[in-house]
């Protein structure tokens, strides 16, 4: 098991998988080889940035804690949420692309990010006061929507 996280240590993850997510996409724009794949990228680029101030946001109102009644469990499933999630790790967005050899590997990959982000941030909202689920229930719903398009993407290859 990995660290232990406070709320607005899990917040900070987050903002770190859309960075990382964002960077990812914008690598792949320059490595694609149809306009429509550059054109999903360049989209998923923006929208991740979207959400980092969206999560900034958030950071700067989370509280420090979460209530003691369930604080231990929680923790411990949102930090073995983070181990296994790469976009976790600061700066492997980019790095990760530069190995993307085609655009169906690059989309099979932004597949695989949008499925871990989805399920991170439902089991983020625990570490949020319930004023800020409608922001994550917004991103969440866009991140499904992403989802969407790249499956899309991938079947018109």
């Amino acid at each position: 098991m990995g660290n232990i996280f406070s709320a607005s240590e899990i917040v900070e993850l987050a903002i770190e998988i859309e960075k990382n997510s964002r960077n990812f996409y914008y690598a792949l724009i320059n490595k694609s080889r149809f306009s429509k794949a550059q054109e999903i990228f360049q989209y998923l680029a923006l929208e991740e940035g979207r959400h980092i101030l969206a999560f900034k946001d958030i950071l700067d109102v989370v509280q420090k804690h979460l209530p003691a009644s369930y604080a231990a469990e929680y923790l411990n499933y949102m930090s073995a949420l983070s181990d296994g999630y790469i976009f976790t790790q600061k700066n492997t967005g980019e790095t990760i692309a530069l190995k993307v050899q085609s655009d169906l590997q690059g989309i099979e990959i932004g597949i695989s990010f949008e499925k871990d982000s989805i399920a991170f941030y439902e089991g983020m909202k625990k570490a949020v006061s319930t004023n800020e689920h409608k922001i994550i229930n917004d991103i969440i719903a866009q991140e499904k929507l992403h989802l969407r398009q790249l499956l899309d993407l991938k079947k018109g290859l």
